[in-house]
């Protein structure tokens, strides 16, 4: 596999997870009354958009063509978000406990790209990926500091 459909599917795997960050946060808006949380959500659902759009975009400098969907994997998470939010007393705490696990997955994949020895990536691929997993990792904080003051 030639070097840029390598890097493309490493970025195609990272937009995935970025269609299911959107859908997950959209669902977990929905469902939080909240009015401070619910901005959050709702900010962080459009931030993963952008993401998205900055992903396709780097993937098209590689020639390659992006996905256009979410992964089956984020279809249950979803699913289980809605059972939880359902039979929980505390909703707004285990959306929140949802939003954290996603978040650390798709984390996870970051550092695999950039931290992956096979290739050098470009800077200005290494810097989108860089300040996407900032705003992530900062997105997890406040999420985190949301949880505390609920529990």
């Amino acid at each position: 596999m030639r070097y840029s459909e390598k890097i493309s599917q490493k970025l195609n795997d990272l937009l995935t997870l970025t269609y299911d960050a959107k859908r997950g946060y959209s669902l977990a808006a929905e469902k939080v009354e909240n009015p401070a949380i619910k901005k959050f959500l709702e900010d962080k659902a459009n931030q993963r958009c952008n993401f998205g759009q900055e992903l396709k975009s780097e993937i098209l400098t590689y020639g390659q063509l992006s996905e256009d969907s979410g992964s089956i994997k984020g279809e249950f998470h979803r699913a289980w978000m809605k059972f939880v939010s359902t039979f929980s007393s505390n909703e707004t705490e285990k959306l929140l406990d949802e939003v954290e696990r996603g978040e650390k997955k798709i984390l996870s994949a970051y550092k695999d790209i950039l931290e992956n020895k096979e290739w050098i990536l470009p800077n200005s691929t290494r810097d989108l990926l860089s300040n996407q997993r900032h705003d992530i990792e900062k997105a997890l904080e406040t999420s985190r500091m949301y949880e505390e003051v609920l529990s």
